[in-house]
């Protein structure tokens, strides 16, 4: 798996699955309701888990060669405060990198002992996790930067969580789309948070109409055998998160596809600056107001 992909797959563990419902017979108002709502209960449970977006407390992009790491002033790499002064050093070779902790620090790493080596980074699939009380960390590879992204399960944002405001779930925005493949394989560029491209698989268009106009929507592959759509529209700009929103949503059926926009929901950079969001590529900025899902989170 691509470090993108892992990034969207990693995403999207804070977003349950969509559920199963009839693609040709619309719930009731309260089932959509219920289940809606059974769904977003879900989603927070996820982002307030040990591991989930609302623990990121640091993002470190490394050098070639040695960076000392800790919470000393003169750490090359300032890891939060309560962690110890000195970790340890990170040494960085291309896209791998090894860690030696510090003479008295000891770490596990995915559970055992750790005293020093190679570490795997998701550009091989899942990442090896090092942990050190509340702490944990592990390298993530974006294109040809390497970084460490830090997490502390006691995290400020963690606790002081008041949940995310909604719109009310409504039939109005279960919308079914029409599925148009794509003749050839296509490679879709998607834009990113830290300003670069990745290119994913994009296996069609979607086409819907909204108040009588038509729109259209290119999703990816995210590799859980789902669609992944990555959207804007023109609520962003005053109640819902200014980047953009997610949605995910099964694979056609009869060339047809449920779009329901009740669980558009907020990127994990809506929740912490130390995530790197894709951001809506060309084509998926709408233009309407998609009054549903997920409203903007506190200030971000």
């Amino acid at each position: 798996m691509t470090p993108i992909a892992l990034a969207l797959s990693l995403a999207l563990q804070a977003s349950p699955a969509p559920q199963n419902m009839s693609q040709t017979t619309a719930p009731t108002t309260d089932d959509l309701q219920t289940s809606t709502r059974a769904w977003h209960e879900q989603r927070i449970q996820r982002l307030q888990a040990e591991d989930g977006w609302l623990t990121l407390v640091g993002l470190f992009w490394l050098n070639e060669g040695e960076q000392t790491a800790g919470s000393a002033p003169e750490s090359d790499l300032d890891f939060p405060a309560g962690t110890p002064p000195k970790l340890g050093t990170f040494t960085r070779q291309g896209n791998t990198a090894r860690f030696q902790p510090a003479p008295g620090v000891t770490f596990t790493r995915n559970g055992q002992p750790f005293t020093g080596g190679a570490l795997q980074s998701d550009e091989q699939g899942t990442p090896d996790v090092l942990k050190l009380g509340n702490v944990s960390f592990q390298l993530i590879l974006r294109g040809d930067k390497l970084g460490v992204r830090v997490r502390d399960s006691g995290a400020a944002a963690r606790k002081q969580f008041q949940g995310i405001p909604t719109y009310p779930a409504s039939n109005d925005w279960r919308i079914e789309a029409r599925f148009e493949p794509a003749q050839t394989p296509r490679m879709l560029q998607v834009p990113n948070v830290l300003g670069t491209i990745d290119e994913m698989k994009a296996p069609g268009t979607l086409v819907f109409t909204v108040a009588g106009k038509e729109h259209r929507l290119t999703p990816v592959e995210d590799g859980s055998g789902k669609l992944f759509i990555i959207f804007a529209d023109e609520t962003n700009r005053d109640a819902t998160y200014g980047a953009g929103r997610f949605l995910s949503a099964d694979m056609p059926t009869d060339g047809r596809v449920v779009l329901d926009f009740n669980r558009a929901y907020n990127p994990p950079c809506a929740f912490t600056k130390f995530a790197t969001c894709p951001l809506p590529p060309r084509g998926n900025r709408l233009a309407t107001r998609v009054e549903a899902g997920e409203k903007r989170y506190a200030d971000h």
